[in-house]
């Protein structure tokens, strides 16, 4: 089952948390590698579904930051999914060259040993 929603729709089912943000998680949209985690707020996340550029908010620099956009390295929106909760987002995106800021096609690049 797969509910279809306008963008208005998508956003009214959104819960962000108390500092006014949701975790998303970037999958690519031609392989389904995970590829990053990062946060949106409203305002990004209504640049993101307007645009298809993934814009994220940076916890760390406390601003706005759209993907690639002094790396070259940015990611185009293919499809944005939300969970059942309303608390985290999916989005399958077409990325251009590495996700993660040390250079690895995926920022999950390390596992437990078992």
């Amino acid at each position: 089952m797969t509910d279809v929603l306008a963008s208005e729709a998508f956003l009214a089912f959104v819960s962000f948390n108390e500092d006014g943000l949701v975790p998303v998680i970037a999958q690519s949209a031609a392989t389904g590698e995970v590829l990053m985690m990062a946060w949106m707020n409203r305002e990004t996340l209504e640049q993101t579904l307007a645009t298809g550029e993934i814009t994220y908010w940076s916890r760390s620099r406390r601003q706005i930051w759209r993907k690639g956009e002094t790396s070259g390295h940015t990611q185009r929106l293919v499809e944005a999914w939300i969970d059942c909760d309303g608390d985290t987002l999916l989005l399958k995106v077409d990325q251009t060259g590495p996700a993660c800021h040390t250079g690895a096609p995926s920022c999950f690049y390390r596992k437990v040993s078992r």
